[in-house]
C-alpha cells in the first residue's frame, strides 16, 4: 500500500504508481475496476495538433533524458501518414513555406530533428532588402561576406519541416499517436472510488476513445478547441487583408549560384509583398493585399499573374493600382509601362518568368493573442496562443520559442518532483513567453498600420527613420541579431 498523490486529495490505493520521473503507470487492477464503464487512458502530456509546434514539443520531451519517461500522446486530425511519405521532385516546391531563424534551427538540431529535414530543400539567405513602395526609402540587412554566422534565416517548406520532425519522433519511439483522429469534446474527468480525475482534462475522440491528461497542450491552431475548453479568451482583429502565396520561377540561374541569397520585401499601401529565396531558381511569394486584389490574382492566367508580381517590385503604386483594375492584359500593360519607368535592377529581385501550377492560394490575415498561455492542466503554444501578420516572417519562430520554453518548464517540474500540469508549475512558461510575444505582436501590428498610409505627414517621417537606421551600422547589426535570434535579448 502506498500514498497516492492526486489533485485535490490523498487516496491510499495500491493500483496507481508514480514512477521516478513523475510519469504514470496504471496497473491492470484499475482497468478491471473500470470494466463496467469505458475509462480514459491516462497520460502525462496529451498534445492536440500535429503541426510544427506540437511535433517539436513531443520530440523535445522524448529527446530529453529527464522527460523521456513521461507517457505522452499526440492527437492529429489530418493523416500523418501523408506527411511521413511526403515528397516532391527537386524542381517542385510547396506554396506554404517558413523562414526559420538560426535560433530555431539550433533548437531543432538540439532535439535531433534538423538532420531529418531534407537539406537540399532548405535555402539559407544572408541579406534582406526592404523598402518603402511610396518613397523608395530603403534598408539593407546584409551580413559581411564570410562573416561568422552570416545566415539571417533558412527558407523551407512547412511540410519539409513537419515530415522531418515526424521522422525524428518515430525514431525516438514512445509516443502514442492518434492519427486522423477528430476531437469530439474535451471535458473534466470524474472523481471515482479508485481515482480522482475531477481536475484533469479528458479528450474525447471520434470512435469513443478517451484520453486523460495530466497536462493538455493546445497546438491546435487559431481556432483552438483546447483554448475554448480552458475558457481562455483570445483578443485581436482581422486586417481585412489576405496573404497570397505562390511558388515562382526566376529567369536565368535564379539567385545567382554561389552568390549571397537575398530576400526582398516592398511595403505597398495595400500591404507588403515579399519574395524569398528557395533552392535553385525558385522563390516563394507572400503578398499581403486586399481581399478583392487577392481574388483577382487567383483568377488571372499565369502570364498576367506573373506580370503583376513583377510590377509590384518595379512600378509606382499608382501604376500598380491601375493594373489591379484590369481583368486581363496585365502582361502587355507591364511591358508598356516599363518603357516609362526607371529603377535600379540590382536593388530588386530577378524577373519572375513562371509560376508553378496549383500553388497560387490565399488566406485571411489576422492578429490574435490569448489572455494567458496557461490554465489548470492546460498550456497553449504556437497559433493556439498567438497569430500575427506575416510581414516579419516570424510566426513559426515564435511557436518554436514557445516549445523550447514549455519543454524546459516541464523538465524543471520533472527534475524537482513537481506536478507538471498545475498552473503554478506552468507559470514559468507563461511569464517567459507572454510579454515577449505581446510586444512583438504589437510592433508588427504598428508596422502594418504605419505603411498603410499612402500620403500624409507619416510618410516622410517613416522614410526618414528607415534611411537613418540604414545609415547606422551598429543599430542595423543589432536588429539583424534579433531577427536571427542571436546576441543581446531585445526584451
Amino acid at each position: 500500500m502506498e500514498l497516492l498523490l492526486l489533485p485535490g486529495r490523498q487516496v491510499r490505493r495500491p493500483a496507481l504508481k508514480l514512477c521516478r520521473t513523475g510519469s504514470l503507470r496504471v496497473s491492470a487492477r484499475i482497468r478491471r475496476a473500470y470494466s463496467s464503464k469505458p475509462q480514459p487512458d491516462i497520460y502525462d502530456v496529451v498534445c492536440v495538433g500535429g503541426g510544427p509546434a506540437g511535433l517539436s514539443l513531443l520530440t523535445a520531451l522524448r529527446a530529453n533524458s529527464a522527460t523521456a519517461g513521461l507517457r505522452v500522446a499526440l492527437v492529429e486530425a489530418q493523416d500523418l501518414n501523408k506527411t511521413r511519405s511526403w515528397t516532391l521532385p527537386p524542381d517542385r516546391f510547396s506554396n506554404r513555406c517558413s523562414s526559420l531563424t538560426p535560433s530555431s534551427a539550433r533548437f531543432l538540431d538540439k532535439i535531433g530533428a534538423w538532420s531529418h529535414v531534407k537539406q537540399e530543400r532548405v535555402q539559407p539567405y544572408q541579406e534582406m532588402q526592404v523598402w518603402d513602395g511610396v518613397t523608395d526609402a530603403r534598408i539593407e540587412f546584409d551580413w559581411a561576406q564570410g562573416a561568422t554566422g552570416s545566415t539571417i534565416a533558412y527558407m523551407t517548406e512547412n511540410l519539409n519541416l513537419t515530415s522531418g520532425l515526424l521522422s525524428r519522433l518515430d525514431e525516438l519511439g514512445g509516443t502514442t499517436i492518434f492519427n486522423a483522429a477528430k476531437v469530439e469534446n474535451i471535458t473534466l474527468g470524474e472523481d471515482t472510488e479508485d481515482l480522482d480525475l475531477s481536475q484533469w482534462p479528458i479528450v474525447h475522440l471520434s470512435g469513443g476513445k478517451q484520453l486523460a491528461a495530466r497536462l493538455l497542450v493546445g497546438a491546435d491552431g487559431a481556432n483552438s478547441p483546447v483554448r475554448t475548453f480552458a475558457e481562455i479568451k483570445s483578443r485581436g482583429w482581422d486586417y481585412n487583408r489576405h496573404g497570397v502565396v505562390a511558388t515562382l520561377q526566376l529567369e536565368d540561374h535564379g539567385w545567382g549560384g554561389d552568390a549571397m541569397k537575398i530576400a526582398y520585401q516592398r511595403f505597398l499601401p495595400t500591404g507588403p509583398i515579399a519574395m524569398l529565396p528557395m533552392p535553385g531558381k525558385f522563390s516563394t511569394l507572400v503578398w499581403s493585399t486586399t481581399p478583392s486584389n487577392a481574388v483577382l490574382l487567383k483568377s488571372l492566367p499565369a502570364k498576367d499573374f506573373i506580370a503583376l508580381v513583377n510590377a509590384a517590385f518595379r512600378l509606382r503604386t499608382v501604376d500598380l493600382d491601375f493594373m489591379h483594375t484590369m481583368t486581363s492584359g496585365q502582361d502587355d500593360e507591364l511591358a508598356w509601362r516599363l518603357q516609362h519607368t526607371s529603377f535600379v535592377a540590382e536593388a530588386i529581385p530577378q524577373t519572375v518568368v513562371g509560376v508553378q501550377e496549383g500553388t497560387i492560394a490565399s488566406f485571411p490575415l489576422k492578429m490574435r493573442h490569448a489572455d494567458t498561455y496557461i490554465g489548470e492542466r492546460v498550456a497553449l503554444i504556437g497559433d493556439a496562443a498567438h497569430t500575427t501578420h506575416p510581414l516579419a516572417g516570424q510566426g513559426l519562430n515564435l511557436g518554436q520559442a514557445d516549445v523550447e520554453s514549455l519543454a524546459k518548464t516541464i523538465e524543471y517540474s520533472v527534475l524537482h518532483g513537481q506536478d507538471l500540469g498545475t498552473r503554478m508549475s506552468l507559470e514559468g512558461y507563461n511569464s517567459e513567453r507572454y510579454t515577449k510575444n505581446h510586444v512583438f505582436l504589437g510592433v508588427v501590428d504598428k508596422l502594418h498600420k504605419l505603411y498603410s498610409f499612402e500620403n500624409g505627414p507619416l510618410v516622410p517621417l517613416r522614410s526618414l527613420g528607415l534611411n537613418a537606421v540604414n545609415a547606422m551600422r551598429p543599430l542595423k547589426n543589432f536588429l539583424m541579431d534579433q531577427a536571427a535570434g542571436k546576441g543581446v535579448k531585445l526584451f
